[in-house]
C-alpha cells in the first residue's frame, strides 16, 4: 500500500476516525493502530509479515532478558538479538553480494566457481524495523532505557505503520514514551499533519515522479546523450531521490502528527547546505545519527588521533553506502561521501555550520551561494554512483559528461513534459523550500489554507500521475 494511492487514501481516514472515537481508552487505540500496521504491511507481502512478527517477539524476549541479568547471561542474550538481527538482514540483503564477489574473487585468481545464490525477495522495510529493534536492545544493554513489559506497546514501536518501512528509524527513549502516553485531539496539531502530508505528495506525485521520467531515460540510454543532457540527468536524479524519500518522510511525520504522535525529523532542507558535514546533518538524519551513537561513538568517534578519527569516519560512511543496497556502487558512493568530509575533519571545520544558511534574512551571502553551489554539485556526482547499476555504468557515464559534448543540446524533450518546464517547477520547488527554510514545511503562517489549496491545485495538475511508482527507499 503506497502513501500516493488511492488504497491509502481511503485506510487513513477510516484509521484516524476509528483511532480518535478510541480516544477514552489508550490501549484500545495501541491496539487499533498495531492491527492496522500490521495489515499496512501484509498489502506489500503477507509472508513477510511473519518475520517482522518474529524480528519484534525476539527483541521483545532478549530485551527483557538483557536487563534481568548481569554478567554473562546480559552478554548472551545481548549477543543472541545482534547475531540473529544482523543474520536475517545478512540473508535476505547480503548473502548473494558477497556470494557473488567471492566468486568473481576467485575467478580473477583462475578459479571457477558456482556458489549458490538465494531467490528471494527483499521483505520491505527489513533494514529500518531490524534498527528499530537493535536500537532498543543496545539501548536497554546501556543501562539507558527499562524494557517494555506491554508487549503491544512494544510491537506498535517496531511496527508503526507510517514509519514501517521507510522511517524515520525512531529510537525506543522518543517513541515509547510517546505510545505509552495518552494523547488527546489537537485540532491545530492534526491540520498541521494534514498540511504536511499535502507537501509531502507534492514532493513525490509533482517533483520527484516527474523527474524520475527524465532521469530514468538519460541513465538508461546515457551511451546515446550528449554531455548537457548527462548532467541534466544527475540532476534530475538529485532532485527525484530528494523529493521522493523527504516525501515520504513528510507524509509519514504528517500522518504520526494525526494521531497525536511526533516523529524524527529525517530531512531539513538539505540542498541549501554549505558543506558535506552540514550536508549529513540534514539528510536522513535518522540514519545518520543512528550510526554516530550506535557505531562512530563506540568505536572512538572524534577522540584520539587524526588517523582513528580518519578510520572512523571511513566507516561510517561505508557502512552507511553499503546499508543502502548489496552493490558496489552504495559502497563507492559511501567512499565518495567520505572523501567529501576529510578535508572538513582535518581542518576541524566540520561543525562550521550549525546555523540556518541566511536565518533572519532573505538573501543569502556570495559566499553561502557559491558554498551551497559547490556542496549541491559535489552532491549530485556522488548520486551518479548511487543510480547507476555497476561502477563500470557510473563511470562510463561520468566519461560521457567529461567529453564535453554539448552538440544536439537538450535531448528527450517528448516525454510528458518540455524540459524547460520541469526545470522552471524545480525552480520554483527550491524558492518555496527556501522561503520555508525556517519552518519543517512550506505550509505555515497565516495563508496557511492558501497555500494548501495551492498545493492540491498543483497535484492535480502537475502530478505524474501515469510514473507512479514505489518510493526509492523501500528496495533498502
Amino acid at each position: 500500500m503506497l502513501f500516493n494511492s488511492w488504497e491509502f487514501a481511503l485506510f487513513l481516514p477510516i484509521v484516524f476516525a476509528l483511532y480518535w472515537m478510541l480516544h477514552k481508552k489508550l490501549q484500545f487505540q495501541n491496539m487499533l493502530l498495531l492491527g492496522a500496521s500490521y495489515f499496512f504491511y501484509a498489502c506489500w507481502d503477507w509472508r513477510f509479515l511473519f518475520l517482522l512478527m518474529f524480528s519484534t517477539g525476539l527483541d521483545y524476549f532478549t530485551g527483557l532478558k538483557v536487563s534481568g541479568n548481569d554478567g554473562f547471561g546480559k552478554k548472551f542474550w545481548f549477543w543472541l538479538s545482534i547475531i540473529v538481527n544482523l543474520g536475517f538482514l545478512g540473508v535476505f540483503k547480503y548473502y548473494n553480494f558477497f556470494a557473488e564477489s567471492f566468486a568473481g574473487l576467485l575467478e580473477s585468481f583462475g578459479f571457477r566457481v558456482h556458489l549458490a545464490t538465494l531467490e528471494v525477495i527483499l521483505p520491505v522495510g527489513i533494514s529500518f524495523y531490524t534498527f528499530h529493534g537493535l536500537s532498543y536492545v543496545i539501548d536497554i544493554y546501556k543501562n539507558r532505557i527499562e524494557p517494555e513489559k506491554n508487549f503491544v506497546t512494544y510491537s506498535l514501536f517496531v511496527s508503526y505503520f507510517p514509519l514501517l518501512v521507510a522511517g524515520p528509524i525512531e529510537r525506543a527513549t522518543h517513541l515509547l514514551p510517546q505510545i505509552k502516553r495518552k494523547r488527546n485531539f489537537d485540532y491545530d496539531k492534526a491540520m498541521d499533519g494534514f498540511y504536511q502530508v499535502l507537501w509531502g505528495l507534492f514532493k513525490k506525485v509533482v517533483i520527484a515522479d516527474s523527474c524520475a521520467q527524465y532521469a530514468n531515460e538519460i541513465f538508461n540510454n546515457s551511451g546515446q546523450m550528449n554531455s548537457f543532457s548527462l548532467i541534466l540527468g544527475a540532476v534530475y536524479f538529485a532532485f527525484q531521490i530528494y523529493g521522493d524519500f523527504s516525501g515520504y518522510s513528510d507524509i509519514a511525520l504528517g500522518t504520526s502528527k494525526m494521531f497525536g504522535i511526533d516523529l524524527l525529523r529525517n530531512f531539513n532542507y538539505p540542498y541549501f547546505s554549505r558543506d558535506i558535514a552540514e550536508f549529513w546533518r540534514r539528510w536522513h538524519i535518522s540514519l545518520s545519527s543512528w550510526f554516530r551513537d550506535y557505531l562512530y561513538i563506540p568505536l572512538g568517534g572524534s577522540k584520539g588521533g587524526m588517523w582513528s578519527k580518519i578510520r572512523n569516519t571511513f566507516i561510517i560512511f561505508l557502512v552507511s553506502g553499503f546499508w543502502h543496497g548489496a552493490n558496489w556502487t552504495f559502497i563507492v558512493w559511501g567512499g565518495l561521501n567520505a572523501l567529501y568530509f576529510l578535508p572538513l575533519l582535518i581542518r576541524n571545520s566540520n561543525r562550521n555550520n550549525m546555523h540556518i544558511v541566511a536565518e533572519g534574512r532573505f538573501f543569502p551571502s556570495i559566499k553561502d551561494v557559491l558554498k551551497i553551489l559547490l556542496t549541491f554539485s559535489l552532491t549530485v556526482f556522488a548520486w551518479i554512483f548511487f543510480r547507476a547499476k555497476t561502477v563500470s555504468e557510473a563511470i562510463a557515464y561520468i566519461k560521457g559528461i567529461g567529453i564535453f559534448n554539448f552538440d544536439g543540446g537538450i535531448q528527450f524533450l517528448k516525454i510528458d513534459r518540455y524540459t524547460p518546464e520541469l526545470l522552471l517547477l524545480i525552480g520554483i520547488f527550491m524558492l518555496a523550500e527556501w522561503f520555508s527554510r525556517e519552518h519543517e514545511h512550506p505550509v505555515f503562517g497565516r495563508w496557511k489554507f492558501f497555500k494548501a489549496i495551492l498545493i492540491i491545485l498543483g497535484i492535480i495538475t502537475l502530478g505524474a500521475f501515469s510514473n507512479v511508482g514505489d518510493f526509492i527507499y523501500f528496495q533498502f
